[in-house]
């Protein structure tokens, strides 16, 4: 591992140069290899006089020093804390040398507003000295200085931060703390045998990760369908004592991830050409950053689909209705929640994906609810509850396409936005959005499904009305690829009428 010191207080013999000094011994006790920068050694010019700093020729120290950077894997920072961040001197180094085209560059004009990470290969630590107890810096002033360097300038250049290690208060300090504060940053530099981050650290950012891949935003609407279906089968205290309601749980949530995973997996080309991926478009991208390797997506396939077999049979096992019936109805959603990306269905490749995730999250897991309780899927009651539910989920699945267009084209997935552009997207979502309130409105008005709709539901045409709005608005016949977390955001709360109002009103 190559490590790069850099001490941005501007004295090089004070106490943060000391403690520079010492971690840099701690890297050669550690067998890495270390190089050391003083800012203040530097002639350099702190100032941009040009409109962009890529324009402004760099002095050959600051390109030494970028060079130095380039060099490293690990970056370490050490600097004093005067009027809450860092001195004058840094400052003007960070803004000459993190320049476009070093740190970071802007997506090209077309693409959307942006900006790609060029140093996201490297970490980074902070050694801060200052006059306050650490503590009072952090919890008091909020670490204004520390948050600005983590996240503004290394996070935006893509540098993980992985340590920050505040000192002080120095002015008033003894001879035994500084050498307890030296011994102490001498064991960082030697902790580097194991890496830039402790075990603790690697530990929770793998569990991030894979909480991440597993895009847990997704799973509440499946149980709220699921709910729905057990609950029209029978009363409450049925459903909830049952532990066949719970195992089928555990079988759709297990089912979810998989369905998940094999999505990241065989979503990959498209995933990597999205440069618009968000919250609930683009897949999770640990594959495409490389946080997890192909081989691992595949033990998690594997791995969520045995534990799902598991408890889908002990659910058929305790099941107080038809097994024959309950097994057949998990196959079929099995096939197609799997199908919708993996081969050989590829469902989302046939522009049939938008339909497969509506009936999925909604008449499919609501009739496994309905069957694990009791019910026969000869009754209606299930279907007619499903139909509105799925008329809500098309809307945000279609308008899903639109971030995504530019790079599902490029892998050939016909989604609805791909065969059909933006227009087709604006038919499908304005059009079942009110197809679905006029549908909630016409079974509260003849009472179906056991009146689990309620007068308040009407309010869902409003929402109807405000989304079709929003929609037309945001996509006209000159908008491509874009961001819409707004939209997708009134979208998937949209589904909130047809999921929440019957529920409560089964309850």
């Amino acid at each position: 591992m190559n490590v790069l010191v850099i001490l941005g207080h501007p004295r090089n013999e004070s106490f943060g140069g000391a403690l520079a000094e010492t971690y840099r011994e701690g890297c050669v006790q550690a067998g890495v290899n270390v190089r050391s920068l003083a800012v203040s050694d530097l002639e350099f010019d702190p100032d941009v006089h040009t409109e962009c700093p890529s324009d402004q020729p760099l002095e050959d120290d600051l390109v030494t020093a970028q060079r130095d950077i380039e060099w490293a894997d690990h970056l370490v920072f050490v600097y004093p804390n005067w009027w809450g961040t860092m001195p004058a001197q840094l400052k003007g180094f960070f803004d000459r040398v993190f320049e476009p085209g070093f740190a970071f560059a802007e997506y090209e004009e077309g693409e959307g507003a942006g900006h790609v990470e060029l140093l996201d290969d490297k970490t980074a630590e902070l050694i801060v000295t200052m006059d306050m107890p650490p503590w009072v810096y952090r919890w008091v002033y909020r670490q204004p200085g520390t948050n600005a360097l983590k996240r503004a300038t290394l996070g935006y250049a893509g540098i993980e931060t992985t340590r920050v290690t505040e000192i002080g208060p120095i002015e008033d300090s003894s001879l035994e703390e500084r050498n307890e504060w030296l011994a102490d940053v001498e064991e960082l530099g030697r902790s580097l045998t194991t890496g830039p981050k402790s075990r603790a650290t690697r530990a929770r950012q793998r569990l991030t990760t894979w909480l991440g891949a597993l895009r847990l935003q997704f799973y509440p609407m499946a149980w709220l369908a699921y709910t729905i279906g057990a609950l029209a089968a029978a009363d409450s205290s049925a459903v909830f004592s049952s532990p066949a309601y719970w195992l089928g749980l555990g079988f759709l949530c297990f089912l979810e991830a998989a369905t998940v995973l094999t999505n990241e997996y065989f979503d990959y080309e498209t995933d990597r050409e999205n440069t618009f991926a968000g919250p609930f478009t683009g897949g999770s991208q640990v594959l495409v950053d490389n946080r997890v390797s192909f081989e691992e997506i595949r033990q998690g396939i594997a791995l969520t689909l045995g534990l799902g077999g598991l408890f889908g049979i002990a659910t058929v096992l305790t099941t107080a209705g038809s097994p024959i019936a309950l097994s057949s109805a998990m196959v079929v959603l099995t096939a197609l929640a799997l199908g919708y990306t993996a081969p050989p269905l590829k469902l989302s490749y046939r522009t049939l994906g938008e339909a497969t995730v509506a009936w999925t999250h909604s008449i499919g897991v609501l009739m496994i609810g309905f069957l694990v309780i009791g019910g026969s899927w000869h009754v209606p009651e299930p279907w007619l509850l499903g139909v509105p539910f799925l008329l809500s989920v098309l809307p945000s699945i279609t308008l899903a396409g639109v971030p995504d267009y530019a790079a599902d084209r490029a892998a050939g997935k016909q989604t609805i936005a791909v065969r059909f552009g933006l227009a087709g997207v604006r038919a499908v979502a304005m059009g079942t959005a009110l197809l679905a309130a006029l549908v909630g409105l016409v079974w509260y008005g003849r009472g179906v499904a056991s009146h689990a709709y309620g007068p308040v539901i009407s309010l869902s045409l409003g929402h109807a009305l405000a989304l079709c709005w929003l929609i037309h608005r945001r996509l006209d016949g000159t908008a491509g690829s874009q961001r819409i977390d707004g939209l997708m955001l009134a979208s998937l709360s949209y589904i909130s009428w047809f999921a929440l109002i019957p529920l409560l009103g089964l309850l």
